[in-house]
């Protein structure tokens, strides 16, 4: 096996640096954040740090890397309260992953992809149309990390919209009915088939 000691992380270039360290951790999610600025511009972008972080009350977070630069995510959410998630699913990973684009405020990533908005229930920020799964979130709080200057921001599922043949008896929902992608690093995709599931387990007699 090769073998990286911390040292020798610290001098590889910067994109093999990232390369490595952001895919040495496994398969993410790969979901589509959506959010309005205060003006009505909608905004779209890919974010591979989505995870769990309760369910009585159900929590998401993400993370954001520092905001010493304008992050168009982060300050719709600061002034709406509201976004939304979309996995991003096998027919439009390339368009997903283009989301990553810096663009200025001034500029949709909707009318950059082949991505549409769409509106329900009276929710501020865009779900992306066609989506096999899409979720309201409310925020909650933001967390500072202090050893690299991220952010970690909290939000409260508000609304669960999923495809009914993706949705077992007892709630289990199956992402691969939707083909649903995940990421590996920056830029690996790939659109993964169940294969098994296991009861809750309990220590052996």
């Amino acid at each position: 096996m090769i073998t990286f000691e911390k040292k020798d992380i610290e001098k590889l270039p910067h994109l093999n640096k990232i390369n490595l360290i952001n895919s040495a951790t496994g398969y993410k999610s790969a979901n589509l954040i959506g959010t309005k600025s205060r003006d009505g511009i909608s905004n779209l972008a890919i974010f591979s740090s989505v995870t769990h972080f309760g369910s009585a009350p159900a929590i998401y977070g993400f993370v954001l890397r520092p905001t010493t630069v304008r992050r168009n995510t982060y300050d719709n959410i600061m002034e709406s309260g509201i976004f939304t998630l979309n996995p991003v699913f096998e027919e439009y990973i390339a368009d997903a992953h283009h989301t990553s684009a810096k663009y200025p405020i001034e500029i949709s990533e909707f009318d950059k992809t082949n991505f549409e908005e769409e509106y329900k229930d009276n929710c501020y920020a865009p779900f992306v149309k066609g989506a096999p799964l899409q979720i309201r979130m409310k925020f909650l709080e933001e967390v500072h990390i202090k050893a690299n200057g991220t952010l970690l921001v909290l939000a409260e599922v508000e609304k669960i919209y999923v495809r009914e043949e993706m949705i077992s008896n007892d709630f289990f929902i199956d992402l691969s009915k939707g083909k649903i992608a995940t990421v590996t690093g920056l830029d690996g995709y790939a659109v993964p088939n169940s294969i098994e599931r296991h009861s809750y387990q309990r220590p052996k007699k």
